[in-house]
């Protein structure tokens, strides 16, 4: 099989597998993202600032320059880590899943 061809097939089933679970992805999402809302303002921080936490916590990035400091904030926090570890083992096997299916194809 060819290069184009194979990447093609790849996206495809890529897309595929994405439609099908594309309410359990939002649903992760619009839980980070409120749980960063809700971790920023018991911190007092702003809003972009709520939402870059939740992103770069969800992402297991977790830079230290935005750090709870109250429990319910911590909570929050460890809901997002839990939320982000989540979202990226869903978006690996559905990549997996579509890079096996269009090499077995060939």
């Amino acid at each position: 099989m060819d290069r184009r061809r194979l990447r093609r097939e790849f996206a495809a089933r890529l897309f595929a597998g994405l439609a099908v679970v594309w309410p359990i992805l939002s649903g992760l999402l619009l839980l980070i993202v409120g749980l960063g809302l809700l971790t920023g303002w018991r911190e007092g921080w702003t809003l972009q600032e709520s939402v870059y936490f939740a992103f770069v916590s969800g992402l297991t990035i977790g830079y230290g320059d935005l750090a709870p400091t109250h429990l319910f904030g911590r909570c929050c926090a460890i809901a997002i880590g839990l939320c982000g570890v989540l979202l990226t083992a869903l978006l690996a096997a559905i990549a997996v899943k579509a890079l096996a299916i269009s090499v077995r194809t060939d």
